[in-house]
């Protein structure tokens, strides 16, 4: 689907619907390194109650690869400008990883457009500095090496890609080696590779304090959110989440302890039980 966006003109966003068209819609924002076919396992049990809508972010999957833009911020207007291209006001949403901060940042940014959210393994704007965080910043080494030679990695070394993605998890049905590697062979395309690197340039930008996009770390969520962890991930470090509740109306953490970082495809039953209970019917 075209959608006009403030940056970089019409861009294609590839997107899967499921489910009822005469339904609430929900939003699913997909993470890295995934596209919208993360939520193959969560849409069956979800589509006979919402209208589903997937897209595949900018750069990945099967959307447009523009020269910029691989931030939150702009993730977020490109959400909104698919609403607007899809005549939908508001939405509950779903997101995981990059997907989950995008989700934060629509929520904070335009809340007029979110109802109700459930954020998978993520890293939320309000992550408190302190020694305990510094002490795991070893998890981030890759996304250093991501944003120093992330598209060269990609391209050549498949294999060793699709075995990092598996390496958390905790029921590796729900993350079978076929599709990790199926993942890894879409991000190995030369643009996508490049939008890698670009993305976690971003990230490692959000380390050193110079986030692009506006400073949402004194902006109170006001939209009821579900956030579910499973303990085992090995990319976002659970010291990140402590305090985020304090920064929600109505904001609930929940730790899963028997799945990875890719809770979505770990544990599908659990978060479509989540999103129901919030969402309602």
């Amino acid at each position: 689907m075209t959608v006009a966006t403030a940056d970089a003109g019409p861009i294609d966003l590839h997107v899967l619907e499921a489910g009822d068209p005469g339904a609430r819609p929900v939003l699913l924002l997909h993470g890295y390194p995934q596209h919208a076919w993360c939520w193959r396992h969560v849409i069956p049990l979800l589509a006979p109650h919402y209208r589903l809508i997937a897209p595949d972010l900018r750069g990945f999957g099967w959307s447009d690869c523009p020269p910029g833009g691989y931030d939150p911020a702009t993730f977020a207007a490109d959400a909104a400008a698919l609403l607007d291209a899809l005549e939908i006001e508001q939405v509950d949403v779903i997101g995981h990883d990059w997907g989950g901060t995008t989700a934060f940042a629509l929520a904070l940014t335009a809340p007029e457009r979110v109802r109700r959210m459930v954020i998978l393994n993520t890293i939320a704007p309000w992550v408190r500095r302190s020694p305990r965080l510094i002490a795991q910043a070893r998890r981030s080494w890759y996304a250093v090496a991501m944003a120093l030679v992330g598209d060269v990695v990609l391209r050549r070394r498949p294999q060793m890609v699709a075995d990092s993605i598996r390496r958390d998890a905790v029921h590796p049905s729900g993350m079978t080696e076929q599709d990790a590697m199926a993942y890894a062979l879409r991000l190995g395309e030369p643009a996508r590779a490049r939008a890698s690197k670009l993305l976690y340039r971003t990230y490692v930008k959000t380390a050193l304090g110079r986030a692009p996009g506006p400073d949402l770390t004194e902006r109170r969520l006001t939209q009821p959110t579900r956030f579910l962890f499973g303990i085992h991930d090995a990319y976002v470090a659970p010291v990140t989440l402590e305090g985020i509740e304090e920064h929600g109306d109505d904001l609930t953490l929940e730790k899963v302890p028997d799945s990875g970082h890719f809770i979505g495809e770990e544990k599908p039953a659990l978060v479509a039980e989540r999103a129901r209970e919030l969402f309602g019917g």
